[in-house]
């Protein structure tokens, strides 16, 4: 059973560069009853606007880009191992296979209305707050665009606020 945690803990349950860099985690959303998730290795957790926040960074071609445009809400899930499984997620869309965290042999669960995976360790409820563009102009270092960019297909930057966090 999910246990809530405290806002100002989250600190001990989540080392944002090791998780979110290194083992990665899901990005999930939800709309008409429906969940789809990413597997994602680029964003933070800080403060801002007096706000604990999230920020992910979501390209516009990604299937759960209109999960989030639509809910306004995203959950982000930290695992302990599952790199088999958030490697298949990241490669494979929802839009071209529906089962696709089944497939990947995770289980969707949800906790306080939100959703996330039965084998993630620490989720975190967040609604969005901003959003904006990644645009080439805007890079001091424009080889940095050059590399991850992919062409026109830049990331949009979201930063949720941080609503909730449980551990799973």
């Amino acid at each position: 059973m999910a246990e809530k945690v405290e806002i100002n803990d989250i600190g001990k349950y989540v080392n944002t560069i090791d998780d979110i860099g290194n083992n990665w985690m899901l990005v999930t959303s939800e709309k008409d009853g429906k969940a789809n998730t990413l597997t994602a290795s680029w964003g933070g957790l800080g403060f801002l606007w007096r706000r604990p926040v999230a920020f992910i960074f979501i390209r516009p071609s990604r299937y759960t880009y209109g999960f989030i445009e639509s809910s306004g809400r995203f959950t982000l899930t930290f695992f302990d191992g599952q790199k088999e499984a958030l490697g298949y997620l990241g490669k494979t869309s929802g839009r071209d296979v529906p089962d696709k965290v089944a497939q990947a042999g995770l289980h969707e669960t949800k906790v306080d209305g939100q959703p996330t995976y039965e084998e993630g360790r620490f989720m975190i409820s967040c609604r969005v707050l901003y959003r904006d563009p990644i645009e080439r102009d805007k890079y001091l270092d424009k080889t940095i665009d050059d590399q991850f960019s992919l062409g026109d297909n830049r990331s949009v930057m979201y930063i949720g606020e941080i609503e909730s966090a449980w551990k799973l």
